[in-house]
């Protein structure tokens, strides 16, 4: 097999044009069979083959560098760089990354994980060899979606007047997560809807079905105006800026690729390759369905379907049914998403309510200011991320929402450790940016039901409400125990005595397991579901510490700048009575796996918190 002569970087240099084909479809072969015993990135995987086949036989790797915006699309890189054995590993804990990782090879010039960065970033490295004296050539990978991300065009602004060597490969497929949305996409349209063209193009038409053949000469006019538009209008756009176009080229075919990647090398400042590819290419089940495979489970491959059912309801399912519900109650909610409509579970909000649905392309600054904008206009917008894409939006979180005070609700899903995707999407940091945000109201609820309950309160207060869950199954525990909400009120789930566990949203689950552990061994634990991480019920701190000496808080999240370590502060400072120890996160970096294995490594497992208690409570 062709494959198996691959097992260094720039082997493929050795391997016969005419054998490239074939190279090709055993590449997609591996990757199917891979990805549907171990799960991953498979359709955006599959389309860009011929695309990375062609950009290793141009450049030499390492000293010559590729970005991959997001990265989601590396695998062919990794195996053209000798990580093919490694693939039995793929997103599994202690194994392969799903994303390029520079620990992981000296090929990988950059982590990425999230989008519309590698232009950005090959600018920086493009501008540093200029200082340098050095002359590697400077690749950035970055699909249509991407483009859609304002750093993307922060970046092509700064290549135009920078005048630094890259090329910018723009991979075409017309598929982000959710559907493309934006102006790009939409400038071809309003071009054929001005009123001088629709005018112009009405009479030709009426001319021409006047004359004998004139309909047959109308639809040749048709096609060669459909060729010069997608042809020329394109460039134009990169082409103002400064910045030479070439393309569009079919991203299936290696002798236009090539050649096309050879001119660009030659051409002095920044360059645009514009490649046209087919998302899921090779696999028909990913063809037709892209957005499935996007990201996938392990799966059968004769007919895609899932090997593992979804049993129970997710948080992000769980969402979508409060959504639409509230919907139908109140006239005035609305949902926002960057790009991850299906992601984030809105896409029967948008079927049902297509006129309150706005997906704001993949810019999460944007429609969080957006959002700001709504609410300031009466609406009650509720802006539906991930939570380490919210990371993005920070500014526009404090400056536009919250010193504003505005009715602006934050469903923060994929909040704490998120498993194969490793550390660029962990949800770890959210609690601590956010805590000390003014007028915000943080919130995360024990079970299924509670999300619901927090929703509706979110939507009667008057502030910013971030609301955080978990990825994964939502929790039915302790359905019995549906208490009002009250504002910075916490729940008591359990009395006992000597012993508190405070935990917050996903930590509850844990902590009943902990304490039903504490309870063999003849501690009868109190457990409290603190609902609210800002702002903290300290009255309900001050009467545990009449009855107990001991409080363990549990967060999924940073312990530094945690509501843990809030209360950590707030006890010593008004000198309560309390020995506080608090569980969540403390490295910087959490890597990819199981979410059970990464939480157990960390201790954060019931098992691991109950040995720690258990070491540090005097029985």
């Amino acid at each position: 097999m062709v494959i198996e002569l691959i097992n260094s970087p720039n082997d493929i240099k050795s391997v016969p044009f005419e054998e490239l084909p074939i190279l090709a479809e055993e590449i997609r072969t591996f990757l199917i069979r891979n990805i549907s015993r171990h799960g991953g990135h498979l359709s955006s995987n599959l389309g860009t083959v011929e695309l990375t086949m062609a950009l290793h036989l141009l450049l030499d790797l390492p000293k010559d560098k590729i970005i991959w915006d997001v990265g989601h699309q590396s695998y062919t890189h990794k195996i053209l760089t000798g990580r093919r054995e490694e693939f039995a590993t793929l997103r599994q804990m202690g194994g392969l990354s799903g994303f390029p990782r520079t620990s992981e090879s000296p090929c990988d010039a950059f982590n990425t994980g999230h989008s519309s960065t590698s232009i950005s970033a090959a600018l920086g490295m493009a501008h540093a060899g200029r200082l340098n004296g050095t002359d590697e050539k400077i690749v950035a990978v970055i699909g249509d979606g991407a483009l859609t991300g304002g750093l993307a065009y922060e970046a092509l602004n700064n290549a135009s007047a920078l005048k630094s060597n890259i090329i910018i490969v723009l991979n075409d497929n017309n598929m982000s997560i959710s559907e493309n949305v934006g102006g790009l996409s939409e400038t071809l349209g309003a071009l054929r809807t001005a009123d001088g063209y629709m005018g112009l193009k009405d009479n030709i038409k009426n001319a021409l079905n006047k004359i004998p053949g004139g309909s047959v000469i109308e639809k040749g006019i048709h096609r060669t105006k459909e060729g010069i538009k997608q042809a020329i209008l394109p460039g134009m756009f990169f082409e103002e800026l400064g910045i030479k176009y070439l393309g569009p080229i079919d991203g299936h075919d290696m002798q236009k690729m090539l050649r096309a990647f050879n001119e660009a090398s030659r051409v002095e400042g920044p360059v645009v390759v514009h490649v046209i590819t087919k998302k899921g290419k090779g696999y028909p089940p990913a063809e037709k369905h892209p957005d499935r495979f996007h990201g996938t489970g392990r799966f059968a491959i004769d007919t895609g379907r899932p090997l593992e059912r979804q049993k129970s309801l997710s948080y992000s399912d769980v969402f979508s049914s409060v959504m639409r519900k509230l919907a139908r109650e109140n006239k005035d909610l609305v949902a926002v998403t960057a790009a991850m409509g299906s992601g984030v579970g809105l896409n029967r909000f948008k079927d049902e309510f297509p006129d309150r649905f706005f997906d704001v392309g993949i810019a999460e600054g944007h429609a969080a200011t957006f959002a700001a904008g709504l609410s300031a206009a009466g609406k009650i917008p509720v802006f539906a991320v991930y939570s380490s894409f919210l990371q993005r939006a920070y500014d526009e979180i404090v400056h536009d929402v919250c010193m504003q005070d505005l009715h602006v609700i934050f469903a923060v899903d994929r909040a704490g450790i998120v498993g194969e995707d490793g550390a660029t999407h962990h949800g770890l940091l959210d609690i601590a940016f956010a805590s000390n945000l003014p007028n915000v109201i943080l919130m995360a609820p024990k079970n299924k039901w509670e999300l619901y309950d927090m929703m509706r309160w979110a939507i009667g207060s008057n502030h910013p409400v971030i609301i955080r869950y978990p990825k994964g199954t939502a929790s039915e525990i302790y359905r019995e125990k549906r208490t009002m909400i009250e504002e910075g009120k916490a729940e008591i789930l359990h009395q006992g005595r000597k012993v508190a566990l405070w935990a917050y949203g996903s930590m509850v689950e844990a902590a009943e397991e902990v304490r039903g552990l504490l309870e063999a061994n003849d501690i009868d634990a109190t457990l409290i579901n603190a609902r609210f991480s800002n702002p903290v019920d300290m009255t309900l701190i001050r009467n545990i510490s009449r009855t107990h000496e001991y409080m363990f808080t549990m967060e999924e999240g940073v312990r530094r700048g945690g509501f843990g370590e809030y209360i950590i502060q707030e006890v010593s400072v008004n000198e309560i009575p309390l020995k506080v120890m608090n569980f969540g996160v403390s490295e910087e970096k959490i890597d990819h796996g199981k979410r059970y294995e990464l939480l157990e490594a960390l201790g954060l497992n019931p098992e691991g918190m109950a040995e720690q208690i258990l070491a540090e409570v005097d029985i």
